[in-house]
């Protein structure tokens, strides 16, 4: 069994707003006395289940629900809540008092703090603004925007309308958001001009010159003057000579109106929030269209029970603009918490930066990537020896699994009475489908529990669900329907892109493309006198003789590259490559790099034409093309040149074989292959060792 590493306390627990939540349930006269309890109570009878959470979460609605769930057997197909009537924005927005909502900071210091009063006023004067554009339920906003508080507000803003929000991160090249925006026909652009990393200044106009032309549906760009606050519109239209047709409006001059209230559009449970987009394994990403409903619903679940939000807490993420972590850390607002944003690298000026700021905010809630606690490690910097962070109650990880030595660095070096919660789930569900638990032990390698709600189990390669006190691993799936399921994919006609990604393996069952393993716990805690004395006897026998499911996540199942927890489409590789005149073909596979470290590096194989040799001048040109139209992850570790590249009989390239034979593991099914004597040239390559 694995090491445990930390066990809430009895105070901790009856505090907790997962404790609330099921004395809420009992109430009614449901026997509820632990988390596996309510958990088999949340996916046996998810109507009921999430009705309470409905109830719980206070909502603002204008028309009430006539039911929870119709078509609850049909996936795709249910309908959640239908009858309901609400907006999004208007929901993170429910408190406008003096309380801080959002405080910001980038590499250089703090930037802003805006009180929710303050946030609302913002939002309100865009909203009005953009009504004054002709935004109607359904128009396209995007932002190619750091992680900034302008970036939120747009967000609210365009949604308070019920416009749908995309964003990209401006350290996407050129074709990165051509392939993203290109598809969905938007409006407005919002950006900044330039953003600062790495103790760079980068200016995002210069891009923006190029990509703008080919945005044809595009009425407005408003800009936000952030790395040169004296922009003139002189300087702006001079850097974008070449999209003279554009209005181009200053972010600032768009709120200069007298609006106080925002005319929140009443729109239904699955009206679409959300554009965000796959990695683009095997073509253009595909843009995968969430509800506002199912987000906000989602969203509250995990952060008001699983994470413990509560309104005097302070929750910060570190997260880009262009992950789906961006738009579940803003909806930490409905909880009327603090958020805390940054822009920026981690590490610059050094590795104290989010910690000084962590000791400065008193964070509660300290979110990252597992690759950053693996680099912390790594450096040896320590950051529970350099500041006060008593008031960090949990630690977040996801991107990436966490590695065994990760979980003892967190409990060794950052904070010893923290709930370290691994989570997983993604961009196709906008959410997780495991994650944290304020009230269950944290052991090492393991993610807490499956989330309220999701009917998440193992199946083995026959289909078929695996024992799961057996150990055996298997492709995790979801047999039952969740509010924050797609609403399908953005211009999918019949749905038969939607319907492939995820349901093609297994009719009816959601696949989600992860390899994984329960583990079974008996439900304990250990002997502290906080639980000898207390005084609720029902709770303390309900312990006894219980047993609850977490789980470990062994990687993708599929081939997507996952280097430092940033998932990576192999085509978005290929397509850069591809206009190497030198090279014929690529394949693009991830290697676990350092050995046994649970992180991969990106190796990249190339066959080249005739003549020409893999020589330094071939290599910089490769990485720099990738790097100039994607994103600096994109670049491989190492391109090699081999004689041929494995492919299936239909001539697919086969990423997941050339995988396998890096790591000295056998190709199962080689009669599925073209031509299996290519995998020779894959085999013990010194370069790889």
């Amino acid at each position: 069994m694995a090491k445990l590493l930390w066990s809430p306390s009895s105070t901790r627990i009856q505090q907790s707003n997962m404790q609330t939540l099921m004395d809420f349930i009992a109430k009614d006269g449901h026997q509820i006395g632990n988390y596996q309890e309510l958990y088999d109570f949340s996916v046996r009878l998810p109507k009921l289940f999430w009705n309470y959470v409905w109830e719980f979460g206070s909502f603002v609605q204008h028309q009430p629900h006539t039911s929870v769930l119709e078509d609850g057997h049909k996936m795709p197909g249910a309908k959640w809540f239908p009858g309901a009537k609400l907006n999004f924005a208007q929901n993170l927005m429910k408190f406008r008092d003096d309380s801080t909502a959002i405080v910001s900071y980038n590499e250089y210091g703090k930037q802003q703090q805006l009180s929710y009063a303050q946030l609302f006023n913002k939002v309100a004067r865009l909203s009005h603004w953009f009504k004054q554009q002709g935004i109607q339920p359904g128009d396209k906003i995007v932002g190619f925007m750091p992680n900034v508080p302008e970036t939120i507000v747009s967000m609210l803003a365009a949604t308070s309308l019920g416009a749908i929000w995309s964003s990209c991160s401006p350290d996407f090249g050129l074709q990165g958001v051509l392939d993203r925006f290109g598809q969905i026909e938007a409006k407005i652009l919002i950006t900044t001009d330039g953003y600062f990393y790495g103790g760079k200044t980068l200016n995002s106009l210069e891009k923006l010159n190029q990509i703008l032309p080919q945005l044809k549906t595009l009425e407005q760009l408003v800009v936000v003057p952030y790395v040169n606050p004296d922009l003139t519109q002189a300087a702006l239209d001079g850097q974008l000579k070449g999209v003279p047709a554009l209005n181009k409006t200053f972010f600032d001059d768009c709120l200069n109106n007298t609006a106080v209230d925002i005319d929140f559009a009443a729109l239904p449970f699955d009206h679409p929030l959300y554009i965000l987009y796959s990695s683009g394994t095997t073509g253009a990403p595909k843009c995968i269209v969430h509800s506002a409903g199912g987000t906000l619903l989602q969203h509250y679940k995990e952060l008001a029970f699983h994470t413990d939000v509560k309104p005097d807490d302070v929750l910060f993420y570190y997260t880009t603009c262009g992950w789906m972590m961006w738009n579940w850390m803003v909806s930490t607002l409905m909880t009327g918490a603090t958020l805390v944003i940054f822009d920026g690298s981690p590490f610059t000026p050094g590795p104290d930066v989010l910690w000084k700021m962590a000791q400065q905010e008193k964070v509660s809630i300290f979110g990252c990537s597992a690759k950053y606690i693996s680099h912390l490690e790594k450096v040896n910097y320590l950051p529970g020896k350099e500041f006060d962070l008593a008031p960090l109650k949990t630690v977040l990880s996801t991107g990436s699994p966490l590695s065994n030595d990760s979980f003892e660095f967190v409990y060794r070096d950052i904070k010893q009475d923290v709930c370290l919660s691994s989570i997983a789930g993604g961009t196709d569900i906008i959410s997780t489908f495991t994650l944290g638990c304020p009230i269950l032990p944290v052991y090492q390698g393991e993610l807490q529990c499956i989330g309220l709600g999701m009917a998440v189990n193992i199946y083995d390669e026959q289909g078929e669900p695996i024992n799961p006190e057996s150990g055996e691993r298997g492709e995790l799936v979801c047999t039952a329907p969740f509010p924050s399921m797609p609403i399908g994919f953005y211009q999918d006609e019949g749905d038969k892109k939607y319907l492939s990604s995820y349901f093609e393996r297994f009719d009816n069952i959601w696949a989600q493309g992860d390899y994984a393993q329960f583990i079974a716990h008996p439900v304990k805690f250990d002997d502290s006198e906080d639980i000898k004395s207390t005084s609720n006897k029902d709770f303390k026998n309900s312990q006894k003789n219980q047993q609850y499911l977490s789980m470990v996540i062994h990687g993708r199942s599929d081939a997507i590259l996952n280097p430092g927890g940033v998932r990576i489409g192999t085509s978005e590789i290929y397509r850069q490559v591809d206009k190497i005149n030198a090279v014929m073909e690529s394949v693009a596979v991830g290697q676990q790099w350092p050995k046994d470290s649970g992180d991969e590096r990106v190796i990249l194989f190339v066959t080249l034409r005739e003549g020409k040799s893999l020589d330094d001048e071939l290599v910089r040109e490769i990485k720099q093309t990738i790097r100039v139209n994607t994103t600096p992850r994109h670049v491989p570790a190492l391109i090699l040149a081999v004689k041929d590249i494995p492919r299936t009989l239909s001539g697919k390239i086969v990423e997941v074989a050339v995988r396998e034979v890096i790591h000295n593991r056998a190709v199962k099914n080689t009669d599925s292959l073209k031509n299996p004597e290519a995998l020779e040239y894959f085999m013990n390559l010194p370069e790889l060792a």
